[in-house]
Order: structure tokens, then sequence, then C-alpha cells
């Protein structure tokens, strides 16, 4: 699997508030997995999680993780991502959530008595797929690379 940077068409996919699941690993090493809501910064993925649920404790105890981001158009077009948990902080005045919140919804986050986590993943590897096989990205693309004179 390729290593970041992701290139700028998959990238511009990726930046969309698209349906996903994280997987994460249980301490027997079985996968976790759960949808969830992302944000993509063009380096790292920022996750929230509330203080009760399995997966914070999970990436607490092993810090490898994997998200997947569905086209919402069709679930044959999408983006995964592997990487480590970098950090794992209380979202003080739940600013992080009301980011991915609005980023999804448009509204803040309606929960607001509840503890909450922010997990920011560092991407090691990822790949794309698009129909029956790897999606190509797109090299005509004007934010594309270009070799050197």
């Amino acid at each position: 699997m390729p290593r970041p940077p992701l290139p700028p068409d998959i990238d511009e996919f990726f930046r969309r508030p698209n349906p996903a699941v994280v997987a994460s690993i249980r301490s027997n090493g079985t996968p976790h997995t759960v949808a969830t809501w992302y944000f993509w910064d063009g380096e790292r993925v920022l996750l929230n999680l509330d203080e009760g649920r399995l997966r914070l404790r999970f990436m607490r105890h092993n810090p490898h993780v994997a998200l997947t981001a569905l086209d919402a158009e069709g679930w044959h077009r999408h983006v995964s991502i592997a990487g480590r948990i970098e950090s794992i902080a209380e979202d003080q005045g739940l600013h992080d959530i009301d980011r991915l919140a609005l980023h999804y919804t448009g509204q803040p986050f309606r929960t607001r008595d509840r503890r909450r986590f922010s997990a920011v993943v560092t991407v090691e590897t990822w790949h794309a797929w698009s129909g029956a096989g790897p999606w190509q990205p797109d090299t005509t693309s004007a934010s594309a690379p270009t070799s050197p004179d």
C-alpha cells in the first residue's frame, strides 16, 4: 500500500464528510469496527469518541487503527487508511466534536453533557478503490505534481 501523501483527487475525496467505518483492535487481538465521523486535514485524521465507547478503551490499549471512507453515491469507491493513534486527549469545550458535527450536519453537536475524547491518527499507508479496481489518481489535474524542468 502507498504511503502518504494522498494524490490531490483522492485527498479531495477524503476531505468530504463521507460515511466511514473505523477499526480498532480488541484486547484479545480481534478487530472491532464501527461507523464514525472523521475529519481529514491533509495530514492526519481526527476522530472523536464518547467516554463510554469501547473503541476508546481499545485505542488506548493498542494504537493501530484503520478507517475506510465510502463514497456516499456508491460504496464501490472508497479510500482506506491504516495508521496509529498519535494522541488521545479530552475534548475540552467539545470543540472537536463540534467541528465534526458541523462538517457532517452543519450544526453543533447536540449532546453536551458527556465527556468526549479526540483521537488524532497518523496515516502510515492508504489505498483507494473505484469500481472493479484500484482508484487511479488523476495525473492530468492542474493540482497534480509536475516534474521539474
